[in-house]
């Protein structure tokens, strides 16, 4: 014998000790029933056999769905019903490791209702969809945790009730695995906390009852702590108002007694204090993730990659596992059972392959569209200004003025602001003369009076998005250059980057800083409630104006840039939904990553985690709805697309597709495997590094127009798949529909359809932005 056949009937051997282990462990389990095991005798029955007992337990026709008993390759177990050599009913499989699940299955895949259970005694029942947890359903831990509620995707999401071991518990809202929203947690000595979370602390407005008294605060919370208005009562009646800090030196009140009480001897300090020792169960962690537990059947179709050769007549020769091909070649060599492995395998597999083809998984027997390629880098954006450039002067002046703004403004402790803060006639003025003031500082640029419009809501905004005052002035005023971008906008508006790409600066015509003064309030109101918001983050909104004879005013807005990211941006798309002038006029040679693609050039449809999608629809929504009362149109949703994984030679390579030697994987993206995606799942807290819009794995499928439709918005699919990372968000929120806007309207519905030019009414615009948006981004099944 040689070594080879030696290995394989070691192998062998080794698979047949796993299925007697496993019988003994389904009989402990399931209680005793009776197995059939492959053996060598079964090996030996000939084609005309097998075709004989068909209607027997272990073999049926394809398109049959039959009762099944198997002790698979690998050790696992499973009985129930089967169809087309999968799992398809209900059903019972037990893992070598010891997980369970009872229930219903679909394609080999749990789904619809159904009982998972560990090792460990913990388990799960409730529903299921494509092999997660997913639905309505009850967790019980090896140490006594329980929830009960609702699921997407393995996490809590929705309303539950959990109840954790040390006697806790959690009954409200819950987002991601995370209590979010609306919520009560009750400790176990009795106190309460009823109100508002977010990413599983308390955060917004709640109220805390103590047991041991009967005292109670109401007001302001942040990370589990009074933060901002709140009120502190005894239960004698007595209280206290005012701004609650961590920091002594903001924290300020004042005492009203019940009745004729002297001076109290309380520190306010004392709460924080005696909140520290209440602490949020985070809860036990699960190990393994129903989702991340594979069945044996399905090792086989996952090597189906690309059909090794396609016959005559359309059928495809796949290869087979290694320890099938081993068994073959033995087989052959002693003449003994080769053919009748070979049937039983070929038949399992031409099973497998009729379920690829139907479920279009083997793309290779279908005209593939050409291969797509990474576009040419573009070079670092904007052009220096330096010492000699027209706009020198202006930058100084701006950078001076940033500097005095920041630097010398007053902190604001509270993010409630009074109504006169939004007053456009509240903006303060500053005269900075060559030679400096008490005030000012002298520099070398020409005499200049800068403007702060609304001050107070400004730097309200930048502590909102949580921007540092040293780093926003480091980045607009430190030695570096701002870089001008070549051409003006549309609007004809100059664009300016700071060097490390973290805010952008736009000189504003008059009419645009009319609007954002007039929505100013609006906007405050809309950011401050939806944190994931994907409208564009304004931080200052300014004016520069030169005296002398020239006497010329320019005013303008610095906002967040949405590229700046650690993630290369190869594809730029600028979406509208509208389809009229939407094309780019450059001709392919000149497309680089920097080009600002439209609509008619966008050729994917980009597929979102289920909890992000939701999350998508519901902020879009928001977003639109905000900007629709405040007649806005014309905006877009500006998409970043980084490609994880492209060959050496720019190719870009498909999920699913190996990677040729010789080319690379993109080290700086984790690759978005189901592996990959379970382990995130399972770890809640890591989804806070990734906000809505900014660095999301997603999927972009590509899709391909039809030549006889020459304004397809969306093309079809084309089930090519690619891992890529997304950033968007909404920008160009400044123009209303005034009267040169009807007026386009009206002159282009002349010559063209209404629907496709991007003049309209806000209503209609925003309706129109969705529905576009919502056949582009799509649930990832």
């Amino acid at each position: 014998m040689s070594k080879e056949q030696s290995c394989v009937l070691k192998a062998w051997e080794v698979t047949m000790r796993k299925t007697q282990q496993a019988k003994k462990r389904a009989n402990s389990i399931f209680g005793t029933v009776p197995v059939a095991l492959q053996t060598d005798d079964d090996a030996t029955t000939t084609t005309e056999e097998n075709d004989d007992h068909e209607s027997s337990t272990n073999t049926s026709s394809v398109g049959e769905l039959y009762q099944e008993e198997r002790v698979l390759p690998n050790g696992d177990y499973y009985t129930g019903q089967w169809y087309d050599s999968f799992p398809h009913g209900h059903g019972k499989y037990l893992w070598t490791d010891g997980c369970m699940y009872i229930g219903e299955w679909y394609n080999g895949k749990t789904m619809g209702k159904g009982k998972f259970g560990w090792p460990s005694g913990a388990m799960y029942e409730g529903e299921f969809k494509s092999g997660y947890m997913d639905g309505t359903g009850t967790y019980t831990g090896p140490s006594g945790d329980t929830y009960k509620g609702q699921w997407v995707m393995n996490l809590k999401h929705g309303h539950g009730i959990k109840s954790f071991a040390n006697g806790d518990v959690y009954d409200g809202e819950w987002r991601r695995g995370l209590q979010e929203a609306q919520g009560k947690y009750r400790w176990r000595d009795g106190s309460y906390y009823i109100g508002e979370w977010k990413n599983g602390t308390i955060s917004g407005k709640g109220t805390f009852v103590w047991s041991t008294d009967g005292d109670r605060y109401d007001g302001f919370w942040d990370d589990g702590f009074p933060t901002g208005n709140g009120t502190f009562k005894w239960d004698d009646g007595s209280f206290y108002v005012g701004h609650w800090s961590k920091d002594p030196e903001e924290m300020n009140g004042t005492y009203y007694p019940s009745g004729n009480e002297g001076a109290l001897d309380w520190d306010p300090k004392d709460v924080f204090d005696n909140l520290s020792e209440y602490k949020i169960c985070s809860g036990e962690r699960l190990p393994v993730l129903p989702s991340q537990k594979k069945l044996s059947v399905w090792n086989s179709s996952k090597r189906v990659e690309k059909p090794r050769r396609i016959s005559v007549d359309g059928r495809v020769s796949v290869g087979l596992d290694r320890a099938f091909e081993k068994m073959n070649m033995w087989g052959s060599e002693s003449g003994e059972g080769a053919a009748d492995i070979d049937s039983t395998t070929r038949r399992d597999l031409d099973a497998e392959i009729m379920r690829l083809e139907a479920e279009g998984l083997i793309q290779s027997l279908r005209p593939s569209p050409v291969p797509m390629r990474l576009p040419k880098a573009g070079k670092k954006q904007g052009e220096t200004i330096s010492k000699g450039h027209r706009n020198y002067e202006l930058m100084l002046n701006l950078q001076l003025g940033i500097r005095h703004a920041v630097g010398k403004q007053a902190q604001v402790v509270s993010l409630d602001l009074k109504h006169s803060a939004f007053d456009p006639k509240e903006k303060l003025w500053t005269r900075f003369p060559p030679e400096g003031t008490k005030y000012t500082p002298p520099h070398q640029s020409s005499e200049f009076k800068w403007k702060d419009y609304c001050p107070l809501v400004f730097w309200s905004l930048r502590k909102l998005f949580k921007v540092d005052p040293a780093d926003y002035m480091l980045s607009i005023c430190g030695n570096d250059a701002l870089r001008e971008l070549s051409s003006p906008g549309k609007s004809g508006s100059f664009f300016y980057l700071t060097n490390d790409d973290r805010y952008m600066i736009k000189t504003m015509k008059k009419s645009e800083t009319k609007v954002l003064l007039r929505m100013l309030a609006a906007y405050y109101n809309h950011v401050r409630a939806f944190e994931n918001t994907l409208v564009i983050r304004f931080y200052g909104l300014h004016c520069v104006k030169l005296t002398g004879t020239i006497q010329k005013k320019v005013r303008f807005v610095i906002m967040g840039n949405l590229f700046c990211s650690e993630y290369s941006i190869h594809r730029r798309f600028d979406l509208k939904g509208s389809s009229l002038g939407r094309t780019t006029d450059k001709p392919e040679s000149e497309i680089n990553s920097n080009t600002i693609l439209k609509d008619l050039d966008l050729n994917f449809i980009f597929r979102l985690q289920k909890a992000w999608f939701q999350e998508f629809i519901r902020q879009v929504d928001k977003d639109c709805e905000f900007l629709e009362q405040e007649r806005i149109m014309d905006y877009s949703l500006l998409v970043g697309i980084h490609f994880r994984e492209a060959s050496v030679a720019g190719e870009l390579i498909p999920s699913g597709a190996r990677t040729p030697i010789g080319e690379f994987e993109d080290e700086t993206a984790p690759r978005l495997s189901r592996v990959d995606v379970d382990q995130l799942l399972s770890d809640p807290t890591r989804w806070a590094s990734i906000r809505l819009g900014g660095n999301m794995p997603a999927r972009a499928e590509r899709t391909m127009r039809r030549s006889d439709c020459e304004f397809q918005l969306v093309g079809e699919p084309t089930g090519e798949y690619y891992e890529v990372v997304m950033i968007f968000g909404i920008i160009d929120i400044l123009q209303d529909y005034d009267i040169s806007k009807k007026l386009e309207h009206a002159y282009k519905s002349i010559q063209y359809d209404p629907t496709s030019i991007s003049a309209v009414d806000p209503r209609l615009y925003s309706r129109r932005f969705r529905d576009f948006i919502f056949k582009v981004f799509t649930e990832d099944d």
